[in-house]
């Protein structure tokens, strides 16, 4: 995993954030797309997290039965019909998205998140979609997005809306609008929600130390590693918080990246390359 090397700016106490935003170098479009390729043919396992046993009877889990291909087709013909009023996706985009989500979610493996219905005996039942680990390899090997965890869980509970452990047809394409198609503001707001770690709508000091924690390399010798995470915390709160509340709210954020576009990804890097976005549009052509 790619660490990020950061440092507060000269004399004048400015906040260097070229570092923040240093990407790794892109890969060709070739590459991308033959990442794109081999990941969308082939199976790749799930991790599946060890349990403890229980004396206790676990509940029961009613499957839910995958739909036969008529019904899907209806069903995904209907959510294309829903999205292109309200993506920027054309037609034959949608439905190359629906087929691309359609292997995703066939993957072996591929686990799906609990939805709790109701409170009886049989309450438990499987949500089909695109779960964590096959969130996680699409944004390192196909988007290029070279993060901490911590970061990608947190992009994974924004495209999860409905919090349901796994990533429905809707959220997928709606995600991938902002991701392909998306506004400056688009951008804003998702990085915003990524980096509103408690979801208040704010960024506080706080929550910038444990963003900057998990990115910081640290140095050799440090005998108070969490000195240097402070202050840069510091720092970009003075630079972020343009009311001086003593927090960052959506309206500061985007005042401070309108005079500074270098800030939108000041807290980890949660969007994809230009080289890889374009790679994978060309994905969606016949």
């Amino acid at each position: 995993m790619m660490m990020l090397s950061l440092s507060k700016g000269g004399g004048d106490g400015g906040l260097d954030l070229s570092a923040i935003m240093s990407r790794m170098s892109a890969r060709t479009g070739a590459l991308v797309l033959k990442s794109v390729s081999i990941f969308l043919t082939s199976g790749r396992k799930a991790s599946v997290n060890s349990k403890k046993p229980s004396t206790e009877s676990p509940p029961r889990r009613r499957r839910r039965r995958r739909p036969d291909d008529a019904s899907m087709k209806t069903y995904h013909a209907k959510v294309v019909d829903t999205l292109r009023k309200k993506t920027r996706f054309s037609r034959v985009e949608l439905e190359a998205l629906c087929k691309i989500y359609r292997k995703l979610t066939s993957l072996p493996g591929q686990q799906k998140g609990p939805s709790i219905l109701s409170k009886g005996p049989q309450t438990i039942q499987t949500v089909e979609g695109i779960d964590r680990t096959i969130f996680r390899e699409l944004m390192h090997n196909t988007f290029d997005i070279i993060t901490e965890d911590a970061l990608i869980e947190r992009m994974f509970c924004c495209w999860d809306r409905e919090c349901e452990g796994a990533i429905r047809l809707e959220s997928w394409i709606t995600g991938l609008d902002v991701f392909l198609r998306g506004t400056l503001r688009d951008k804003m707001e998702f990085c915003f929600r990524v980096y509103d770690l408690n979801s208040d709508g704010y960024i506080t000091k706080d929550e910038m130390f444990q963003l900057f924690k998990n990115c910081l390399i640290k140095q050799p010798g440090e005998e108070d590693p969490d000195e240097g995470v402070r202050d840069l915390s510091e720092l970009a709160l003075k630079k972020l918080d343009v009311d001086h509340d003593g927090k960052v709210a959506f309206t500061d954020y985007e005042a401070a990246i309108k005079d500074e576009p270098l800030l939108l990804e000041a807290f980890g890097q949660c969007l994809p390359t230009e080289e890889s976005c374009n790679a994978f549009l060309i994905t969606l052509q016949p």
